[in-house]
């Protein structure tokens, strides 16, 4: 699968990531961005952006970073630490998300993402997240 983008994309559908309008938009060596347009379900009660909504986004950059990184022999991943800090927010429009790999390991993986309002570039949340790889049982 390794960077197909339309092979990622068809991974959302019927999914968290998919009902949120997640989409995978570029994706690299070590390196993935995604992006989702914000609608009245992204919304928590106060009107602002709720963090669910960028949590996911930023866990969901990360975890098909992962599945497109995965090393030789691993068969997929599962999540096992996440934090993010959030620290704007928007109510309108596109909100973007760059993940980047910063610890490639055969049994871990450590990523980091940054969240922006796509608009005008301003950071949201900043987010880490911990895989732990698996392989074949046998």
């Amino acid at each position: 699968m390794k960077f197909d983008l339309e092979k990622l994309n068809q991974l959302t559908h019927n999914t968290l990531p998919g009902h949120l309008g997640i989409r995978i938009v570029a994706s690299s060596e070590g390196e993935l961005h995604a992006e989702m347009d914000i609608a009245q379900h992204h919304l928590a009660p106060n009107s602002y952006l709720h963090a669910g909504s960028v949590v996911t986004l930023a866990d969901t950059a990360c975890g098909f970073g992962c599945i497109a990184n995965l090393p030789e022999g691993a068969q997929n991943f599962t999540t096992i630490e996440l934090k993010s800090n959030h620290l704007g927010t928007a109510r309108e429009g596109t909100i973007a998300v760059v993940a980047k790999m910063f610890h490639g390991g055969r049994t871990t993986q450590v990523w980091d993402a940054t969240v922006t309002n796509k608009a005008n570039g301003k950071t949201i949340a900043l987010f880490r997240c911990t895989q732990m790889i698996l392989y074949p049982k046998g």
